[in-house]
């Protein structure tokens, strides 16, 4: 045997001594822990990063970005478009009402009968553009290769931005009801439930849809707003809140857990109602915004806008925006069912049932002879229907359909149908819907057929454009992409009556 052999099984025996050795005390080749390898083999030249940027570390990114926001807009998706002929409006003629002078019909023998009278009406509705821009840097263009298309993320988010936009606009936009003055609110102390130890000063202003929507006790309301566009130009309109009221004082003459209730008069276009209040005439503070013409103060005003920062003007319209469906119905002469609770809640009728919408169902059909078929709600709404009706002493009003298959039972319940009484066709069922636009406090009613025979209405309500969506691409006036989404279109509602409003609903 030669010594070469010799030491390669020397070498050998003493790594199969050296490894038993190691299994034996439970620790492997490499462990760090092992007593008997040197301290610089126990320390890794590379290790696992603390940190998902930093080190050689893969960086586990999905191509594509994800898009975490909701583009809900039912009354967009559901109501039908049709196409104008230009003009710079919409016009149609109605005929409103026949015999309106009620004659009798009986005829005497050989003689004629007499001269009914009708009534008509003109209605027109302008076109109104809408549209909104983005834009994409070259650089933004060029970090996302390979991930994503940035310059066609411009043009979806764009598209869905503008759908938003105009659901808001199909439910409540006012281009012409003017919310005017709000009236005086009605205050009375009470000498507990709050921390106010002096005389309170208290305004109010009412806010449309749209006012109500851009509104925060942090941030404020919207009076006039002047906005610069993507070309420079400026426009200017109103943001959406009436002219504020008269002041209210509520004395306080002793005590400091006084509060104060204030009361106004519903302002028929409004949804919701800013409140300021301070300790003199000159220092009021928004501090509440409530969807009801109703609020309690506990104590200081916690906002920041100052009451002396309001114009003394009315900026309830929006003149670039057309008229949505809910500024119709409470337009002077829509003729459309109307009623403020005032903070009352909705009440049962014990037999399965509220009491105030089966009221507003009793006037469509009284006043008009026709039936809803959707009411549309707020969360806080449909859970108050729900509550109501499931709070009822009638059992049969309602049913509960339960899957015998074992594990399917749920607990929660949502009214999803409605029953209307008052129809010629007997019980009629109409949708309960939640709308992700709609404020708390109000309920509305919708109706898409009229019952009417050769009215010539195919569609009760339509979106009549002069020109339908379209996108441009701007040329490049910088090292930049720029795109505007727009449309050219108005709202028609060839029948008011047909809709309905419940609101400041407590």
């Amino acid at each position: 045997m030669s010594v070469i052999q010799e030491q390669g099984l020397a070498a050998g025996a003493s790594l199969d001594a050296l490894m038993k050795a190691l299994t034996d005390a439970n620790v492997l080749p490499g462990d760090p822990r092992d007593p008997r390898l040197p301290e610089a083999l126990a320390k890794s030249t590379f290790s696992q990063s603390g940190s998902a940027t930093t080190g050689l570390t893969f960086y586990d990114l999905e191509a594509g970005a994800k898009f975490l926001y909701p583009v809900l807009t039912p009354l967009r998706n559901e109501i039908p478009r049709v196409s104008g002929k230009g003009g710079i409006q919409a016009n149609w003629k109605a005929v409103t009402g026949i015999n309106t002078s009620g004659i009798r019909i009986g005829v005497s023998g050989g003689n004629r009968g007499a001269v009914m009278a009708v009534s008509t009406a003109d209605y027109s509705a302008a076109y109104k553009g809408i549209g909104i821009e983005d834009s994409v840097d070259f650089e933004a263009q060029y970090a996302g290769e390979g991930f994503a298309d940035i310059r066609a993320i411009a043009a979806k988010v764009g598209l869905e931005a503008l759908m938003l936009g105009e659901e808001i606009l199909l439910l409540g936009g006012n281009g012409t009801l003017n919310l005017g003055t709000t009236p005086t609110p009605s205050v009375s102390v009470n000498g507990t439930g709050g921390s106010l130890a002096a005389t309170q000063y208290v305004n109010v202003v009412a806010l449309t849809l749209e006012g109500f929507m851009n509104s925060s006790v942090t941030a404020g309301i919207p009076t006039s707003v002047t906005r610069t566009n993507a070309d420079a130009s400026t426009d200017t309109f109103g943001g959406g809140s009436a002219q504020k009221s008269a002041q209210a004082t509520a004395t306080i003459s002793s005590g400091t857990t006084n509060s104060i209730t204030g009361t106004v008069a519903a302002v028929k276009g409004a949804v919701a109602y800013a409140w300021y209040w301070g300790s003199t005439t000159t220092n009021g503070v928004l501090g509440a915004i409530t969807t009801v013409n109703t609020v309690t103060i506990t104590g200081a005003a916690a906002g920041t806008q100052l009451l002396t920062s309001l114009p003394a003007s009315d900026n309830s319209t929006n003149n670039l925006v057309f008229d949505g469906l809910m500024t119709q119905a409470c337009k002077a002469g829509s003729n459309s069912y109307y009623k403020s609770l005032d903070g009352a809640s909705l009440t049962t009728d014990n037999a399965g049932g509220i009491v105030e919408i089966d009221a507003a169902l009793k006037a469509f059909w009284d006043n008009y002879r026709l039936t809803p078929d959707t009411i549309w709600v707020s969360s806080q709404e449909a859970l108050s229907i729900s509550q109501k009706i499931l709070a009822s002493n009638s059992s049969g009003a309602y049913r509960i359909v339960v899957n015998m298959e074992q594990g399917m039972i749920a607990g929660g319940v949502m009214v999803a149908t409605y029953l209307n009484r008052f129809s010629m066709s007997g019980a009629n069922i109409l949708k309960v819907r939640l709308h992700p636009n709609m404020p708390a406090g109000t309920i509305f009613f919708t109706t898409s057929k009229l019952p009417y025979p050769m009215s010539g209405v195919g569609n009760v309500f339509q979106v009549r454009t002069r020109q339908e969506y379209y996108q441009i691409e701007w040329p490049l006036r910088t090292r930049k992409y720029e795109y505007g989404v727009y449309a050219d279109e108005v709202l028609q509602h060839y029948f008011p009556p047909s809709m309905g409003l419940i609101t400041n609903i407590g």
